[in-house]
């Protein structure tokens, strides 16, 4: 079995993740309870006429794509594969809102066009001009870690040698005003940094595009390998812990070999306590990170984890801002990740060094 590597990532968020020279350095210490991505300037990745046929989803997905590509030195890949929860739910809003104001008539087709799933994977694929396979899947909240085993197993198996893999998910006004009605989205605003002491349910809401170029051949610009990625629907929260060690176990490694992991607490006080079992287990005296107060809460969230990861592991620094405990490893080789929402779609992420 060919092993796996991150050779170039990408990434568009509620911070300023898209300038790979630095590393978390500048943060937003947003206070709200939806955050919205912070743009780079797109006229260096697409003309402006161009820009305005996109959705916010297109134009983060496109951007996070180039910046990954750029950094692996290389123009096209074999494969597309994206992750994605709810699509351009903007445009989807759009067409139905017109379907009501015009009574169902009269209505143009752009928005139900750009509206579905796989358009972001489409419009990536035209715009590098990739022929190549080409899914997307819509998985709710393991929608990216679906995306990042079908690549791992093509690559593996030396179907392909490089594939563009992203997570990518944009914020709705209507779709926010459902999820707050029924208590997902937090009903008062939140300050990031004090987002785990809120004692509130509901998350703090946000979008964003993460993108990686993963080939089956270690280059110099490589970040990190990726081991394995095991996904889980239901699990209660004392089986959370013996489902980690037998994942580890199965990718012949122990507790005691992870030097890091990286949990999804978002704040709500309903569901955080199945990371708040997990890290105070076999991993208590093991470093821990955070990152749902920097990126927000989508269905795409721990696409930005997997950046997060690759980043560590490449630079052995964890910044400050994420981290959950007062441990430091000496070095960081083996990372764990590990997400839910709302009690379900459980997901376990296995990185290490190069």
């Amino acid at each position: 079995m060919q092993k796996v590597y991150i050779t170039g990532v990408g990434s568009v968020s509620a911070q300023k993740t898209y300038d790979n020279s630095v590393f978390l350095e500048e943060i937003t210490d947003h206070n709200s309870n939806v955050i919205y991505a912070q743009d780079p300037n797109y006229k260096a990745y697409f003309t402006p006429a161009v820009a305005r046929r996109m959705s916010k989803g297109i134009k983060m997905g496109v951007a996070a794509t180039k910046i990954a590509l750029q950094e692996a030195g290389i123009e096209t890949v074999d494969a597309i594969i994206t992750g994605t929860g709810m699509g351009c739910v903007r445009d989807s809003e759009k067409f139905v809102s017109a379907i009501i104001d015009n009574n169902e008539q009269f209505l143009t087709p752009t928005s139900f066009i750009q509206s579905t799933h796989n358009t972001v994977a489409g419009q990536i694929a035209i715009n590098l001009g990739c022929k190549g396979y080409n899914f997307t899947y819509v998985h709710s909240s393991v929608s990216f870690e679906s995306a990042v085993l079908d690549a791992l197993l093509q690559l593996e198996n030396k179907e392909a040698d490089t594939i563009l893999v992203g997570g990518v998910d944009e914020l709705g006004d209507h779709t926010v005003k459902v999820h707050g009605i029924i208590e997902h989205v937090k009903k008062e605003p939140v300050l990031a940094s004090k987002l785990l002491q809120s004692g509130t349910k509901g998350a703090v809401f946000g979008e964003g595009a993460n993108f990686f170029v993963l080939s089956n051949k270690k280059t110099e610009t490589s970040y990190a390998q990726v081991v394995d990625v095991k996904l889980m629907n239901t699990l209660s929260e004392t089986d959370v812990e013996t489902a980690a060690l037998s994942f580890l176990e199965a990718n012949n490694s122990k507790a005691e070999d992870i030097d890091l992991v990286i949990v999804g607490n978002n704040g709500d006080v309903t569901y955080d306590g199945y990371y708040n079992k997990f890290t105070s287990g076999v991993f208590a005296t093991t470093d821990q990170a955070y990152y749902k107060h920097l990126s927000g809460e989508f269905n795409t969230a721990n696409s930005f984890a997997f950046w997060l990861a690759s980043n560590i592991l490449k630079g052995q620094e964890i910044p400050d801002v994420v981290k959950l405990n007062s441990y430091k490893s000496r070095a960081y080789k083996k990372v764990l990740i590990y997400n839910q929402y709302h009690g379900e779609n459980h997901s376990f992420t296995l990185l290490s060094s190069c």
